[in-house]
């Protein structure tokens, strides 16, 4: 799965990146958002071990669940004192945090991680190109799309098209998580929103788990690895992120996140032994230096 943030975004969990400041702590923050990074695309390949027994719904559940549940725990949302537009923003935050997450898995049960993510991360992408509103952000847009027709030259039904397009789905959403992750971070403190939001898409996500895998969720080797596809995709990330963004500027944390793609590649190959062709190998590398491209010309078009 994505992390918390994406290429395009100034906030991680709605919090603002302070100014970065330099040397150390800059190549600090550069670790922590790489660690981050790391974490979520192996717990996305640990997810897909357990497709077999939980199924993607059961283990979408059970990630957004226990990731919820931890969260609403450590932050303890203050739940008075919000008007309705705040919970409706709120409300929108979790629809697309879970939308994202459910449309996710159902690609990489379907496709290999490498080229879901490269699909997935074209939604913030288009996101960052249409915010710069310079004509530079059309050259990476075509990068990207050049990426995209380099994923298809072997034909999008190797890839399966279905998963193809739950990939793309689960970038518009990812879109939208960053368009009200924003919102919800300016009219909630510290990590409430986040919190709400997190509980919204468990409420979604829950009932289409338990539908589809049944008691098998409470088997205490799928829970195991539940908690740990939580942690390695929630909660370890959200806390690394969070401590970069004092170290980092958020253009240069957007960009670094845009490896996702790459490291996904690897956690895939690494993890579930998933093989890619050269032309996939080149439309990944593709997509990565379009999303960097994009955020760095979004960044100065705002300087």
């Amino acid at each position: 799965m994505t992390s918390t943030a994406a290429p395009g975004t100034p906030t991680a969990g709605g919090v603002r990146a302070a100014p970065a400041p330099a040397g150390v702590g800059s190549l600090g923050g550069i670790g922590l958002v790489l660690a981050g990074t790391v974490s979520v695309q192996f717990g996305s390949a640990v997810a897909a071990l357990l497709f077999p027994r939980a199924g993607a719904l059961g283990v979408v559940a059970l990630r957004v669940t226990i990731a919820a549940v931890l969260l609403l725990a450590f932050c303890r949302p203050r739940l008075r004192g919000h008007s309705r537009s705040d919970w409706a923003v709120a409300g929108a935050f979790g629809l697309a945090l879970g939308g994202m997450n459910i449309l996710f898995y159902q690609a990489i049960d379907r496709i290999p991680l490498g080229p879901a993510v490269t699909l997935e991360v074209l939604g913030p992408l288009l996101l960052s190109v249409v915010a710069a509103r310079r004509a530079v952000s059309l050259v990476w847009a075509g990068l990207a799309l050049a990426g995209v027709f380099l994923l298809g030259q072997e034909g999008f039904d190797r890839l399966n098209p279905a998963g193809a397009g739950f990939a793309l789905g689960a970038g518009v959403m990812w879109a939208a998580y960053i368009v009200f992750n924003s919102r919800a971070g300016a009219r909630f403190p510290r990590l409430d929103g986040l919190a709400v939001a997190m509980g919204v898409a468990a409420l979604v996500s829950l009932p289409l788990g338990i539908g589809s895998a049944g008691g098998t969720l409470l088997e205490p080797g799928v829970l195991g690895l539940g908690a740990a596809v939580a942690l390695l995709s929630s909660g370890v990330p959200y806390a690394l992120e969070l401590l970069a963004l004092r170290r980092l500027s958020a253009a240069t944390f957007a960009v670094l996140m845009s490896l996702a793609p790459a490291v996904a590649a690897l956690a895939g190959f690494l993890v579930l032994g998933q093989t890619l062709s050269a032309p996939q190998c080149l439309a990944i590398v593709l997509v990565v230096v379009a999303s960097a491209g994009a955020v760095r010309a979004g960044a100065r078009g705002r300087g």
